[in-house]
């Protein structure tokens, strides 16, 4: 039952990846004032289907200079690296129970780097070279942020379980009153999965595509399904954490559609930052602010045993 769960989970994934497509280009089309795809179907809803199997039946190009087996194998092991963390979806019935999924999610978040570093380095491009190296260096400056925002909200539910966020929520959503660090995290969310405006891998106007600059056909779709696979699970994770986690109501994935919706929103609304302000945002705003929520909620934890203790005596 477990493998066909799993089957069916990474099935809806990819499906899931190509309507977010869809939506984002409808989005879009509707924000610059004009019209998304719009030909391929109804209301272009065969636009997904189409635009794969055009990526999967071109021809594989390889550059002379590329490392070939890893040049081709990097992007398989980018996507099942974004399809590895889905294993911590909540199911309400069948459910694979991870006590420690905080863990499990931060150690498959951060092998995320690699693939970029082996994409960047095996097409032997001066430009994806450079496109890797920016993506790193944000990559891990933004997941120290990340961990630290995650970090205090286990101090305060004491469990590395992602279902107990449920039931800690039942009476009160955490987002009421940690609203400023729910910034902070959708900010991460957007540095993590290399959207705008912190899309500083693949800076057209600079780096021409940056670190996937050499990939075509099926090896820039692997690329493309990793990447859109891992903003759904970010949004995944935000709901979960910060807004009910109710995951056996219809409402979460409403909210679900609504992240992804807001990525799409920021991509439309604002420009790419400058590359010194990424990195200030980073460790001179976003660091401290989480620190300083770790000193709070650790002390609201004391303050709760505190009265528990006086309230039993």
């Amino acid at each position: 039952m477990f493998m066909i769960t799993s089957l069916f989970l990474v099935l809806f994934i990819l499906i899931a990846v190509g309507f977010f497509t869809l939506m984002e280009r409808k989005v879009m089309g509707y924000i610059h004032i004009r019209k998304g795809p719009n030909k391929v179907g109804y209301f272009g809803l065969f636009q997904p289907f189409s635009d794969g199997l055009k990526l999967f039946l071109k021809e594989q190009v390889w550059p002379m200079n590329s490392n070939y087996l890893v040049y081709y194998l990097c992007p398989m092991l980018g996507l099942l690296q974004s399809l590895f963390m889905w294993i911590l979806f909540p199911f309400y019935v069948n459910c694979i129970e991870f006590n420690y999924g905080f863990l499990f999610f931060l150690c498959c978040s951060s092998i995320g780097v690699y693939s970029l570093i082996i994409c960047g380095w095996s097409s032997n491009s001066i430009y994806s070279t450079l496109g890797c190296m920016r993506s790193i260096s944000q990559a891990i400056s933004y997941e120290v942020s990340l961990s630290l925002i995650l970090l205090s909200f286990f101090f305060l539910c004491e469990s590395y379980n992602f279902v107990d966020f449920n039931v800690m929520q039942f009476n009160l959503w955490f987002i009421m009153f940690s609203l400023p660090i729910f910034f902070c995290w959708i900010s991460c969310c957007m540095a993590e999965t290399n959207r705008s405006p912190f899309d500083f891998s693949e800076g057209e106007s600079e780096l021409v595509s940056g670190f996937n600059i050499e990939y075509g056909s099926g090896g820039f779709a692997f690329i493309f399904i990793s990447e859109y696979a891992s903003i759904i699970f970010m949004s995944l994770i935000t709901c979960l954490i910060f807004i009910g986690g109710d995951f056996y109501n219809f409402t979460f994935f409403l909210k679900l559609m609504f992240l992804c919706f807001l990525f799409i929103w920021v991509r439309c609304s604002f420009p790419r930052y400058r590359y010194d302000k990424l990195m200030y945002l980073a460790w001179k705003c976003f660091l401290p602010l989480s620190l300083n929520y770790i000193f709070m909620f650790i002390l609201i934890k004391l303050l709760i045993f505190y009265h528990f203790i006086l309230w039993s005596y």
